[in-house]
């Protein structure tokens, strides 16, 4: 017997294939005999020698059947005889187009619903009743629905709407000519007014292929004045700002806020939902968490009360029961990954407590409109959503810290706001799992129970938390597309039906905590300045920045990561008002070895519209996770933590080619030859950097301490320029075998000491 075709037939509709299969679907010759999961296909009047060997004596038939996992259904052809079956190759293409005719890819839209009169479980019933469902059963599941369904409207929006996104920012900047022309009149900006222009209409064109570039302010001189706006608030440009940072987004924002506050500085953090609440939970490592200790922002006795679970192990293993033999792969282990279960809420409420004891200030429950930028200040109107009363606040720098849902990120960067994206859904559950479905000391990191469903191949983490508590998680690499943006509702759906196919539960027994949903932005940056995440007095981080790990994917181990790097940048330019677009564009989490593996992430998404082999993306992932398992412990947690550098980059990519050869073809179907040509300058980029890192990594640094005394008094704008250029060389940088062995077992003795 051998398997000649496996299709995916993107619908949870089994019974409206198999009535297509036995009833619908002509093969033109042989006969048809029905049965359970589909037909047999057999030569009328077909004999056999009463002989001849066993191998000659099989059925000269096709067996077609299918079955259901993952909300998917899927089809399989078996040949029973060795030698082909007549008109093999006819009737298997003639299958495969048809059944993609009548079951093509179909991309669902949430309704579009009116909450005054309908509550959101009675509008959404009709079309997500798990949803509804499970919702019901969990504390302010009707907030976090509505949520969860705003975020949807408002990641498809910015989708579809690429050149034309909601206008939130507008700068009353005067460009350096008209400041001269009113000097000479005798006229203040003040006193005249300031046109209100949208920023992206002057920010520098990615293309370069119009206008002359201000190099003072970097922005096109003959686009100042061609987008019109309504009219600023009415603050005077002289009046002195009531803070210094303005933060928007209280999840990342939090964190960096915190430590600016700890640094002497007046901030403000709005929140559009009750400060502390949020909808995803958090993982991370000793060793990365360390920089919230080495910053002061959190004690070791502090820390202790944040994590509600530490590891032993974390797995990782790919479905690979459609893979040949060579292309599947053990577990691959990393005991050192994700392997704190952070308690996120009390770390935010920490955070909170340290910014309000620094004289920080929180106003939550308030919703960000817009911002107006002159020359001394950013003016941000905002209102408050309970009383519905708006109000002013001024800062002199705006921290975007609002995620995926920001309006700000699509301002800034158009048609690449992000490249890619994760929809992610999942839940805190109590309890309710029988005992042994999971042991509390090991996460699950990345894990997959079966091939490309629906156009998107499905992965899992789970990770133990307090008690008896599970954060699980359900995702899929994707492709930012108009026709797809992707779907969190959907994924709920999935979620909710497939669960106990990933791990055996009662779904009626378990005890639902909270949701936990997001989209996971990315961006396949081919520079440093790729991406746009600043303008004058303002500035991106977090998942709003879409700098981010292509693995773990999250905003906040890259925060994490480079908090020092942002803090002490951060502070070089406020300390000296180095506030414009060309200083602060220089303050990011950009790393070349995170934007050259972007490729990995890409073989991870199927392109709208493609049928890919089911088991392709399954396969790719075994091929290199198969080859981190036989490595060092130390490359696969450098990999995973965006410390891998040159030589090992490229040898366990020509590794992964020499094992599987077809590898570089699957990638260029996936990608595309525009893509790759992108990925080539990542690569150049890449190879440049590392060049460039180790001639200076010897002695910048040190040169950077003798002269950082007199220079950042001197030429504060160098020194800033200097320091970026130094974080840049030192961030990434993996860990030795010995270094990563110390950590280990440090990790270790700080966990049994407590």
């Amino acid at each position: 017997m051998k398997e000649i075709l496996y299709l995916e037939v993107p619908t949870a509709d089994i019974a409206a294939v198999r009535q297509w299969l036995q009833t619908d679907f002509q093969p033109g010759y042989g006969e048809k005999v029905l049965t359970t999961e589909g037909f047999r296909l057999k030569i009328t009047n077909a004999t056999t020698t009463a002989g001849a060997a066993i191998s000659q004596n099989l059925p000269e038939e096709l067996s077609v059947f299918t079955w259901s996992v993952q909300r998917t259904t899927y089809l399989k052809v078996f040949r029973w005889a060795e030698k082909p079956f007549p008109q093999e190759k006819e009737i298997l293409q003639q299958l495969t187009k048809e059944i993609r005719s009548r079951f093509p890819h179909h991309y669902p839209e949430p309704p579009a619903i009116d909450l005054s009169q309908q509550s959101i479980f009675e509008a959404l019933a009709p079309y997500y009743p798990l949803t509804v469902k499970y919702f019901q059963k969990m504390p302010n599941g009707e907030y976090d629905l509505k949520r969860a369904y705003w975020w949807e409207q408002r990641w498809r929006q910015g989708v579809r709407n690429p050149q034309q996104p909601q206008q939130v920012v507008f700068s009353g900047l005067r460009h350096k000519d008209a400041r001269k022309e009113d000097a000479k009149s005798g006229r203040r900006g003040e006193e005249v007014g300031v046109l209100a222009v949208p920023i992206e209409s002057k920010l520098p064109n990615p293309k370069g292929d119009t206008g002359k570039e201000d190099m003072e302010t970097g922005t096109h001189r003959d686009t100042l004045n061609k987008f019109s706006a309504s009219p600023p608030p009415r603050v005077p440009a002289s009046s002195s700002p009531t803070y210094d940072i303005i933060y928007i987004g209280g999840a990342l924002g939090v964190i960096h806020a915190a430590v600016m506050a700890k640094l002497g500085y007046k901030v403000l953090l709005v929140e559009r939902m009750p400060f502390g609440r949020m909808n995803r939970e958090w993982n991370i490592s000793r060793d990365e968490i360390q920089s919230l200790l080495n910053l002061g922002l959190i004690t070791p006795a502090e820390l202790d009360t944040i994590i509600a679970r530490e590891y032993k192990d974390g797995f990782n293993k790919f479905f690979d029961a459609n893979n040949p033999r060579k292309l599947r792969s053990p577990v691959l282990h990393t005991p050192t990954v994700l392997n704190l279960g952070l308690d996120s809420e009390k770390l935010l409420q920490l955070c909170g407590q340290k910014l309000q004891a620094a004289g920080g200030q929180i106003w939550d429950e308030t919703e960000f409109i817009r911002a107006d930028i002159n020359e001394s200040q950013v003016v941000l109107k905002v209102k408050h959503l309970c009383s519905e009363i708006e109000k002013q606040v001024s800062g002199r720098l705006l921290v975007d810290a609002m995620g995926t849902a920001s309006p700000i990120a699509w301002q800034l960067n158009g048609n690449r706001a992000f490249d890619s994206v994760c929809p992610t859904v999942g839940a805190v559950i109590e309890r309710g799992f029988e005992p042994g479905v999971w042991d509390s000391e090991l996460g699950d990191v990345l894990n997959s129970h079966g091939d490309i469903s629906r156009g998107r191949q499905l992965i899992w983490e789970l990770f133990p938390a307090a008690g008896d508590e599970l954060t699980i998680y359900l995702f899929h690499y994707h492709e930012v597309n108009a026709q797809n943006p992707g779907s969190l509702l959907e994924m709920y759906e999935d979620f909710f039906a497939i669960l106990p196919e990933y791990r055996r539960c009662d779904m009626d027994k378990l005890v639902w905590k909270k949701p936990t949903f997001g989209y996971i932005p990315g961006h396949f940056s081919t520079g440093s300045s790729d991406r746009q995440v600043a303008f004058d007095r303002l500035i991106a981080i977090g998942d709003a920045a879409s700098l981010q790990s292509p693995l773990i994917f999250t905003g906040f181990g890259s925060l994490v990561r480079n908090l020092e790097r942002l803090t002490k940048l951060l502070d070089i330019a406020l300390k000296y008002d180095l506030l414009s677009f060309q200083h602060l564009n220089r303050i990011r989490a950009y790393q070349t070895n995170v934007s050259v593996t972007w490729l990995f992430s890409k073989g991870m998404m199927v392109p709208t519209g493609k049928f890919l082999p089911p088991q392709r993306v399954n396969a790719m992932l075994n091929t290199f996770f198969g080859l981190l398992a036989e490595e060092p412990l130390e490359v696969a947690d450098n990999f995973i933590k965006d410390r891998c550098d040159w030589f090992t980059f490229n040898r366990l990519a020509l590794k992964a080619a020499k094992k599987n050869p077809a590898l570089l073809l699957w990638i260029w179907q996936l990608a595309g030859s525009k893509d790759l040509v992108r990925w080539l300058g990542s690569y150049l980029t890449f190879s440049r950097h590392a060049l460039i890192s180790t001639l200076l990594s010897a002695w910048f640094p040190q040169f950077l301490n003798q002269v950082g005394s007199w220079l950042e008094k001197r030429n504060p704008a160098l020194w800033l320029h200097l320091q970026a250029i130094n974080y840049a060389i030192a961030t990434g940088k993996p860990r030795s075998a010995s270094e990563f062995a110390e950590t280990s077992l440090k990790a270790i003795v700080e966990k049994f000491s407590h």
